[in-house]
């Protein structure tokens, strides 16, 4: 008996279709209110607009901390969908950041991640969140994250 063979997809392409609808899907995403503008093969860009509920310093009015790390770590996670071939989910196994600078009152926050390794099990991230142009770089991220197996039906083993 032989195993039928996996369809292959362009998963970037689907994504760049439905890119509004993804935030939708992660709470803590509609939360920020960030949006994805743009999906190629491993490789996601967004924006992180600035919000007076994600201040982290009422008195210099920049923007928290672990928003940047929730913005870098779900694109970076997209990063790790749109550079497969078969849908998947990832999960984070690890994520670091590095701060550059404080972001700046005001003004949105681009982020670009790109999955630049994926293994049978773990994908490999960089990310960086900065204004207008990596010149002007926030915080940087390097990650690894798990690929989950294919869940079917309600989260039930794939039958």
């Amino acid at each position: 008996m032989t195993d039928k063979p996996k369809k292959q997809y362009d998963i970037a392409a689907i994504m760049n279709e439905n890119i509004n609808v993804m935030r939708d899907v992660v709470p803590w995403a509609n939360e920020t209110r960030f949006r994805v503008t743009k999906v190629e093969k491993g490789h996601v860009w967004g924006i992180q607009p600035w919000a007076e509920h994600l201040v982290g310093d009422p008195e210099t009015g920049v923007i928290h901390g672990g928003v940047i790390t929730t913005f870098l770590d779900n694109l970076s996670g997209m990063a790790c969908t749109a550079a497969m071939t078969q849908l998947r989910f990832v999960a984070t196994i690890d994520l670091r950041i590095d701060y550059m600078r404080p972001a700046t009152q005001g003004l949105d926050i681009i982020g670009e991640a790109e999955c630049y390794h994926l293994t049978r099990t773990v994908c490999f991230t960089r990310a960086w969140a900065y204004h207008e142009t990596r010149d002007r770089l926030i915080a940087s991220s390097q990650g690894t994250f798990a690929i989950n197996k294919p869940r079917f039906g309600g989260g039930k083993s794939g039958k």
